[in-house]
């Protein structure tokens, strides 16, 4: 087992150094000159000049790119232009806030979608089964936007039971220590602080979490009657075992590979496509953070937001395949 971590750990390398050519290239082809963007379009063009100069963007793309690859390697991620502050200090509370809000989600979408696909599965052909199909259907299909914006309709404006933006607002705030402000409040044993930032976290998290449910929901359903159809679940039943337990013991276990797959690959889309729900619900995540640097032309903050986002997504992909043997001992690395 070591021995493949430290194999799929070395793979890392090749794939992030692939992505910060290919960001670089990318950003770099972006119409727009960050140095007018700055100083604005009544800027002379000497002092245009002068910025760029400073911040190297007349130097040739290689230059530039080998110059940035090599800060990087030193765990430099440069410093945003727009606000002067190292990135690697500044990106760390948005960061935090998208791992938050994905989590949330997460925990809503399995919780969710995991039951409701075992229980279709074991429901086959009832109504239940039909109205969970139907429902996750309609969740693949239903814009994050509308969807966040009847939310805040619904439950903020209209019934007021919850807040409408914000991530925390109290005029109290607690200390911070991991940067999650629910374990945050946990640590400092703050029960109202505890229910406020859970309070602002349920309509984002549920918003951004109608997909991935409807997507882990189906794929259970699918995997699990796939498994319910096999030998020794038949064998289980005709030895009289409760239903239950042939469902949520032997079943899942078997069935769960595929729809861990599908966890992982999603819980890494939440955390690079929050944009839209953070935008709709003023949530301070990475997803806004790198959108203003992108309307900015900030390119070190897009570099270095994006390359942290593909690191993490690949360091999910890891885990659960780790989590693979966890769950199956047949199967073993090397």
């Amino acid at each position: 087992m070591g021995t493949y971590i430290v194999k799929r750990l070395l793979v890392l390398i090749p794939v992030l150094l692939g992505m910060t050519i290919i960001v670089f290239s990318i950003i770099h082809a972006i119409p727009g000159d960050p140095a007018e963007t700055i100083l604005g379009e009544k800027a002379t063009e000497e002092s245009k000049q002068a910025l760029r100069d400073q911040l190297g963007l007349d130097k040739p793309w290689l230059e530039q790119y080998f110059t940035y690859l090599s800060e990087l390697v030193r765990g430099d991620l440069g410093e945003s232009i727009r606000t002067k502050i190292p990135i690697a200090q500044e990106i760390v509370p948005y960061l935090m806030a998208t791992l938050e809000l994905a989590l949330a989600s997460m925990i809503f979408a399995v919780v969710i979608g995991v039951n409701a696909g075992i229980i279709s599965a074991w429901r086959h052909n009832s109504w239940f089964d039909y109205i969970c199909m139907v429902i996750a259907l309609v969740g693949v299909s239903m814009p994050i936007f509308w969807l966040g914006l009847m939310e805040q309709w619904l439950f903020a404006n209209e019934l007021k039971w919850l807040p409408s933006s914000g991530r925390m607002n109290v005029r109290d705030p607690i200390e911070s220590v991991t940067g999650l402000n629910v374990v945050d409040a946990i640590i400092a044993g703050r029960s109202d602080q505890i229910w406020t930032a859970v309070k602002h976290l349920i309509l984002p998290s549920i918003a951004l979490g109608t997909i991935p449910m409807a997507v882990i929901a189906r794929m259970t359903r699918s995997s699990m009657l796939e498994v319910m159809s096999s030998d020794y679940i038949r064998t289980a039943r005709a030895k009289g075992m409760r239903q239950f337990f042939v469902v949520y013991k032997h079943a899942l276990k078997n069935a769960f590979i595929p729809v861990l797959t599908v966890i992982g690959l999603q819980m890494g889309m939440l955390l690079g496509g929050a944009v839209l729900t953070e935008t709709i619900f003023a949530w301070p995540g990475v997803g806004r953070y790198i959108y203003d640097a992108i309307s900015f032309r900030d390119y070190p903050v897009i570099q270095s937001g994006i390359l942290i986002i593909a690191f993490i997504y690949v360091l999910i992909n890891l885990i659960v395949d780790l989590l693979y043997a966890a769950i199956d001992p047949r199967i073993q690395y090397k």
